[in-house]
């Protein structure tokens, strides 16, 4: 079972683990590739292996004014992360005095005190500690003195060469509506998780009712129409439901507020407090704005069939771990035993 553990307080029988350290928001291809790194190297010398990360993300901290995209919130990242093959995921509790700590106290402190690992894999680019003075140089150096191994591994670049994997660039992709190429980068679809709440139930008296889901702060894809697929995770996960998402302004009623909508095709039922996982596919068409009802409802019905053609054909990478347990659902079966873990 695994843990996300948020003051590295992990169980005894995962102490001397090889873990893998940083952010990885989005645990995209490029995290994967430091994953399957310290997967390989926890295997031949048979310790547990886990993600190392920190919560909340450094960025909310230092700029707490704009919120954060977050790509994978630490419950599906921890998912996501057993998915993969590990073992656990520790989030370290970020704060301005985390930030300030020296990088030599933080590796006495984390690694060796709390964790006890025997070995550690970063990214080339990765930095701790106080003024950013931990290094990938710096890590090698305490990794000699306390007795612990550390592998670095190099930029990973994307299929065609041309640019590295980048939680940043996903991003990008997702705010301007490229789902394709930010699922490309991910390894799996994008996906939203929360809970059903009521909403205004404007869409039953135009015959499209939808199933209304709270968003993060922050988390803002391009307003638009998208092809989806939902599972219900209070129910039968292995019920996969096609779906129409909105997400925008519904400029045509000018109510002035964010949604994320679902409209849940060839569906009747009652949903309301039940957990949905909502998986992009691609989007349809931006958001706009119509000159009437009976316009949006015409437009609603085309957007539908479009839907439809587009969720026949679009099965997904197979030869992806994530795309892999993602499609099969064992990525929602290893969602249901995360549990977390506070100390204090």
């Amino acid at each position: 079972m695994l843990e996300l553990v948020d003051k590295v307080k992990v169980p005894g029988a995962l102490k001397g683990a090889c873990v893998a350290i940083g952010n990885f928001d989005g645990l995209h291809l490029g995290h994967q590739a430091l994953m399957a790194t310290a997967i390989n190297v926890a295997k031949n010398s048979g310790s547990p292996c886990g993600l190392l990360t920190f919560e909340p993300h450094p960025k909310s901290v230092f700029q707490p004014e704009q919120p954060l995209f977050r790509l994978t919130p630490p419950r599906l990242k921890a998912a996501l992360t057993q998915s993969f093959g590990a073992d656990f995921c520790a989030a370290i509790p970020f704060d301005r005095a985390l930030a300030a700590m020296e990088a030599e106290n933080f590796v006495e402190h984390y690694l060796v005190g709390a964790l006890g690992i025997s070995h550690v894999v970063s990214g080339y680019d990765f930095h701790f500690g106080r003024g950013r003075r931990g290094s990938p140089a710096l890590l090698q150096a305490q990794g000699q003195s306390h007795g612990f191994g550390v592998t670095i591994v190099d930029q990973v670049t994307r299929e065609d060469g041309t640019s590295p994997y980048s939680s940043s660039s996903i991003r990008a992709n997702l705010h301007s509506g490229n789902i394709e190429q930010a699922n490309a980068q991910l390894g799996y679809r994008w996906t939203v998780i929360g809970e059903v709440v009521k909403g205004d139930q404007r869409g039953r008296t135009i015959g499209f009712p939808t199933v209304n889901i709270m968003l993060d702060p922050g988390m803002e894809p391009c307003h638009g129409i998208y092809a989806v697929r939902v599972r219900d995770l209070s129910a039968d996960m292995s019920r996969v439901l096609a779906g129409a998402a909105y997400f925008g302004w519904r400029p045509t009623f000018d109510t002035n507020r964010v949604f994320l909508e679902v409209y849940l095709l060839d569906f009747d039922g009652d949903l309301y407090g039940h957990e949905l996982a909502v998986e992009f596919v691609t989007m349809v068409r931006p958001d706009r704005k119509f000159a009437d009802l009976q316009a949006l409802v015409t437009q609603m019905n085309k957007d539908c069939d479009d839907i439809r053609k587009v969720l026949v054909s679009s099965d997904g990478r197979t030869d992806l771990p994530l795309m892999q347990a993602q499609l099969s659902g064992r990525l929602y079966d290893e969602l249901e035993t995360i549990s977390i873990h506070k100390d204090g």
